[in-house]
């Protein structure tokens, strides 16, 4: 399985997929040179660490803008779970279109993940939250998973605690809001939304 964390920021979340999911491909994508530069710093580090285990063989990050390219770089279907944890809330309404959430990209999204396959974000900024909530629900290849689902899911506290942002917040007492969204097959979201032609 390969997971990407888009704007991976130094690279928490990164390093705690990589020892959560050891038999899964954590892949990080950063668009700031040395802040790429760091990451990459300290996956060798705690390779060099971990020698004698083969701890964190599994982990790598990218400086890619990944609103561009991620369609270059995966296959249709290839991503199992995808992490938007604290971006850019791009506040004025004439930047909305470079928010990382959007519907165009969402499609985008939807053609890199399987079936089954998890879109999750997170913010402390509750007018993005109900933007990229509103986003994924209107989007007819996502289904918001239920809160009470969520337990089962280990990437959530993970997510939650890992990123250097959270972390930030948590100490600053502010609340974080996220969601998780499943793929659903494309003939599922062809039954609840059919084409109409006109």
């Amino acid at each position: 399985e390969v997971y990407a964390d888009v704007g991976c920021g130094f690279g928490g979340l990164l390093m705690n997929l990589a020892s959560l999911y050891p038999q899964s491909v954590s892949i990080g994508f950063e668009i700031r040179q040395k802040v790429t530069e760091y990451v990459k710093r300290r996956i060798l580090h705690l390779r060099q660490e971990q020698e004698e285990t083969g701890a964190y063989q599994n982990v790598s990050v990218l400086r890619a803008n990944a609103m561009r390219y991620l369609p270059n770089l995966f296959q249709k279907g290839q991503l199992s779970k995808m992490f938007f944890c604290f971006p850019d809330p791009q506040f004025k309404k004439k930047n909305h279109r470079r928010r990382i959430i959007s519907n165009g990209l969402l499609a985008e999204y939807a053609y890199l993940l399987r079936p089954g396959g998890r879109l999750y974000h997170i913010t402390d900024v509750p007018e993005l939250h109900e933007w990229m909530e509103n986003h994924c629900k209107e989007h007819p290849c996502f289904r918001q998973i239920p809160t009470d689902e969520l337990e089962e899911d280990p990437a959530v506290p993970c997510m939650r605690v890992s990123t250097e942002e959270g972390q930030k917040v948590a100490r600053g007492g502010g609340n974080k809001y996220y969601c998780v969204y499943e793929r659903i097959a494309d003939e599922d979201a062809m039954k609840s939304h059919p084409l109409t032609v006109q």
